[in-house]
């Protein structure tokens, strides 16, 4: 997918949502044709499963698609596409089953698969089969409702290829403790004798937070999962291979070493670093897919193993202007230094929009970028994101929040809180065409149309 400089525009299809109507519609289509006329090739998505908490990286069903972002009023005939529904049917069985199953009961007890009956918790045989004859029509709408979406994101990806923009997808690394893989697949994580996380998953005191952050998710059991050839990680990315073209996987480094919180603890810092095989894990995700279409995720606490591991396999990494003026000439979110192969950015999902984060620093930080970029606070936003799209990274990300020149109000996430997140909407009209002249100008000249 990097065969040559691309340009791409990170947006959550959440934000499309607006007034109860979905995104995978004439939403989707009008930001494609957008980017289009723009001069990007790229569009990046966070994960598109149902979240858990309202966190797209909770998934509580990794193969499944958000029922929130389907357009209602473009909802496909079940009657008329019968063959096409049994089709999807037979080729989802091996998680669409289990998926159905999970959110009937999630919603007939209201809380986690842990403190369900026994019966129901162990995955009785018996009480399976008296499931799929007491709800079978709760069960057929859950199915139904996969099928909606996967006709739907279809037609999205038909519609990109047409208009040459690729779809850059995301598979978090974890999943949610109460999720459908959890439930149905408990002894690939370590967990209680309950079904509650052991040990739970976070990172160490780092830019974001002076506590590190304690995320909660449960962590795999990477002996049972080496024991049995990765299966679970390779159904993962298949399947996410399916819909995207290129797939971000998050917090990557936790694929060499992992840090391990114990459950019970109050904050991250009470965690300790794991070995984790992600070489073999990738030959064998390599073998699946060998030209192995990922981005790997890989900052924050970077060691040599990491790399190594990126490397090793070809992987290219993330590197974030915002991240770059520390004072430090070698610092790697410089673009002077800069390899090819890498996806620049202004900032991500996590991180202020450019104009908030620039309004935050102290005075000789922003000099710093003022000096660097020769710019002012005027001109700062402008100066970014030139800087972003003129790098020699051959994949350049721009927020839509940063197209728009929003400030902090419009911030979509903030590392280690649990409110005010995920929320931010894109404004009805904002995507202009006078605004899609201007970058598609900017993408001829840095040779990224």
């Amino acid at each position: 997918m990097l065969d040559r400089r691309r340009s791409g525009v990170l947006l959550h299809p959440t934000c499309l949502i607006t007034q109860g109507r979905g995104a995978l519609g004439a939403a989707a289509r009008a930001v494609i044709d957008w980017l289009s006329l723009a001069g990007f090739s790229v569009w990046q998505m966070l994960p598109i499963g149902p979240p858990g908490g309202g966190s797209p990286y909770q998934a509580r069903a990794d193969a499944a698609g958000q029922g929130e972002l389907l357009d209602l009023s473009e909802l496909p005939d079940i009657k008329a596409e019968r063959a096409d529904y049994d089709g999807f049917l037979s080729a989802n069985a091996g998680w669409l089953e289990d998926y159905a199953r999970f959110e009937t009961l999630a919603g007939q007890f209201k809380r986690p698969w842990w403190q369900w009956p026994a019966e129901l918790r162990t995955r009785s045989p018996t009480a399976l089969v008296r499931l799929e004859r007491e709800r079978a029509d709760e069960l057929e709408r859950h199915r139904i409702e996969q099928w909606y979406f996967d006709w739907q994101w279809r037609a999205l990806r038909r519609y990109a290829r047409e208009r040459g923009v690729l779809l850059f997808g995301d598979l978090p690394i974890y999943v949610a403790p109460d999720s459908v893989s959890t439930w149905s697949q408990p002894e690939q994580f370590l967990l209680d004798a309950e079904g509650r996380p052991a040990l739970l998953a976070g990172v160490p005191p780092d830019y974001f937070s002076a506590d590190g952050q304690l995320w909660g998710n449960p962590l795999y059991d990477w002996r049972r999962a080496q024991a049995d050839g990765f299966a679970f990680w390779r159904a993962r990315l298949a399947q996410q291979l399916r819909r995207f073209d290129l797939v971000r996987i998050d917090h990557f480094r936790g694929l060499s070493a992992f840090w391990a919180v114990p459950a019970g603890a109050r904050t991250a810092r009470e965690g300790r670093w794991e070995p984790a095989p992600g070489e073999a894990l990738f030959r064998a995700l390599e073998a699946d897919h060998p030209e192995l279409p990922v981005i790997a995720e890989d900052l924050g606490v970077i060691t040599p193993d990491v790399n190594e591991l990126r490397l090793g396999f070809g992987l290219p990494g993330m590197r974030v202007l915002q991240f770059g003026f520390d004072g430090s000439g070698d610092n790697p979110h410089l673009p002077h230094n800069y390899p090819a192969d890498e996806v620049a950015y202004a900032g991500t999902h996590d991180n202020d929009t450019t104009l908030g984060w620039y309004h935050s620093l102290e005075p000789r930080e922003a000099a710093r970028v003022d000096f660097y970029l020769r710019c002012n606070p005027d001109s700062v936003l402008e100066a970014m994101l030139r800087a972003t799209l003129g790098s020699v990274a051959r994949l350049a990300i721009l927020s839509a929040q940063d197209l728009l020149q929003l400030g902090s109000e419009a911030r979509f996430n903030t590392p280690g809180t649990v409110k005010g997140n995920w929320s931010w909407r894109l404004p009805p009209g904002s995507l202009t065409a006078l605004l899609a002249a201007h970058y598609a100008a900017l993408n001829k000249v840095f040779g990224r149309s």
